[in-house]
């Protein structure tokens, strides 16, 4: 490997150019900082990234938005750069979600006041339950619209997170231990099983975990969220348009992006010899490249920080919570094309199916006219959570194996997209599978996780892992620090810890 001396010294390295290092890294040079960031990969946008194949263009893993609404995330952080919103649709429904039991799929509308006569109908007898659940949101989104710091770390932290709390907050905090599940036996509703599927069918898309395992604090709001004032978006062209802003606004205040850079070490203050952070990796033709940062803002998945950083530099006892934090989900991914006219009338873009094998699939179609298909064509999207840990055994490194494997899954969500859309086998014009392999290889994702830590009880909010880490200038964001998965959790998670490093700089940071 040949080495070059590399970028020059900077007051913050970012590792990861998804959603949470863009955004991290835009607003840090913004507030005046020497600012590099670091992706492994030849393009931004990590798991909302995309990719061609032919005349179609494909989401990486992400496929729709939240926080383009007023006072969401990304109107905030967009009119904080002085930059337009991106062209998109709000979605009408949502979702829709098949629970394959021969009824009439669950439309999740915008509008509240359908929505709500859809589950009268749906799920009856469950009206106590939403109320409940509109009772918590409406709390959490008052709470994280004031910027609060969790879990608190040091006097600052605790500031913030006491200056956003409400009444209603200090009210549902009783419920921090308390799962949706629990809320669904409380409101009296327990014996709907078929609530329980749905519940469980959109909880482990966005926080990990089924109904049983999601903290009510956090499910309230995942499940509220394709309804007015928020609502889910589709981004016109790709979701790699929302990428492209956020590198506009930090090449115009000066940031520095390095595409093609692979950290593959970090050596904290004083281990390196000097007062600040060593970083050393790959960059472009394998050439090792060096940079020194006062200070590390990390977006990768915390589970890598054991493997960049050299163990007996860690404080034991953080050590063991990082290798305590469990196994997040991989996923499945399939990337295929049809003809639009193969499709059902009306064809919603966003459809869940509750499928036997390879699993429950969530499925993205796309409209006509948004860029990634030929007109008449649309590209469909399906994926699947999946162990991570099956496909880095030893029987996988054969080639044939995985071929084989391969074959049989994506028969297997073929079957259950034909079946869901009512297409017939010839109707392809296009099939591929990615694996976790393919996501660890091209998103620089260890094991090819997709997902954060799962939002149980005991990881979320006030007990789930900081951003503020023990070791002096190294911060965490994304998906698996607070407020979780989504691009508008992990831009939220973003500010939160740029909001942190800035303060102890003594520079406040308030989004104008």
């Amino acid at each position: 490997m040949h080495t070059f001396s590399g970028p020059a010294p900077v007051d913050v390295a970012v590792v990861g150019a998804g959603i949470a290092g863009l955004t991290a890294a835009a607003l840090l040079a913004d507030a005046g900082l020497r600012v590099t960031l670091l992706e492994a990969h030849h393009q931004s946008g990590g798991c909302a990234g995309t990719f061609k194949r032919g005349p179609w263009t494909f989401d990486v893993g992400a496929t729709q938005v939240a926080g383009l609404e007023a006072g969401g995330i990304h109107q905030r952080l967009l009119a904080h750069f002085g930059l337009p919103l991106p062209a998109a649709s709000p979605l009408n429904p949502g979702c829709v979600v098949d629970l394959g039991d021969r009824r009439a799929p669950v439309r999740l509308w915008r509008d509240p006041q359908r929505w709500q006569q859809e589950r009268q109908q749906q799920f009856p007898r469950s009206d106590r339950f939403w109320q409940w659940c509109s009772a918590i949101h409406a709390a959490n989104w008052a709470f994280a619209g004031r910027d609060p710091v969790l879990p608190p770390r040091n006097l600052w932290d605790l500031g913030q997170l006491l200056g956003a709390l409400g009444p209603a907050n200090l009210a549902s905090g009783l419920l921090s231990r308390a799962t949706i599940a629990d809320l669904q036996q409380w409101s009296g509703c327990g014996h709907d099983q078929r609530l329980r599927r749905f519940l469980d069918l959109q909880l482990r898309l966005y926080s990990q975990e089924t109904a049983a395992r999601t903290a009510a604090l956090y499910g309230a709001t995942v499940l509220a969220m394709a309804q007015e004032p928020l609502g889910l978006w589709h981004l016109h062209g790709s979701m790699q348009t929302l990428s492209t802003l956020l590198e506009t606004a930090l090449e115009q205040a000066g940031g520095q992006l390095l595409l093609r850079h692979r950290v593959t070490q970090m050596l904290p203050p004083q281990a390196g010899g000097s007062g600040e952070w060593q970083l050393s990796g790959s960059g472009p033709g394998e050439h090792a490249f060096a940079l020194t940062a006062a200070e590390v803002v990390l977006t990768l998945p915390p589970q890598v920080v054991d493997g960049l950083i050299p163990p007996q530099l860690l404080p034991p006892g953080y050590r063991r919570r990082l290798q305590q934090l469990g196994e997040p989900s991989a996923a499945l991914v399939f990337y295929g094309a049809v003809r639009r006219e193969r499709l059902p009338a009306e064809c919603p873009s966003h459809l869940q199916l509750d499928w036997p094998e390879p699993g429950p699939l969530f499925v993205s179609v796309s409209q006509e006219g948004d860029g990634r298909a030929p007109a008449g064509q649309a590209t469909v999207i399906a994926s699947v959570f999946t162990p991570a840990q099956p496909w880095f055994a030893p029987e996988c490194d054969d080639r044939a194996v995985r071929s084989s494997r391969k074959a049989e899954l994506l028969g297997q969500i073929q079957s259950g997209l034909e079946a869901l859309l009512g297409l017939e086998a010839a109707a392809w014009l296009h099939g591929e599978l990615a694996t976790p392999r393919a996501f660890a290889h091209w998103c620089g994702r260890p094991m090819g996780y997709v997902g954060g830590l799962g939002q149980h009880p005991s990881r979320f909010g006030p007990f789930g892992l900081a951003s503020r880490t023990p070791l002096r200038g190294l911060w965490l964001c994304g998906d698996s620090i607070y407020p979780g998965e989504g691009t508008a959790g992990v831009s939220l998670s973003a500010l939160m810890a740029c909001r942190q490093l800035l303060a102890a700089r003594g520079q406040p940071l308030a989004l104008r």
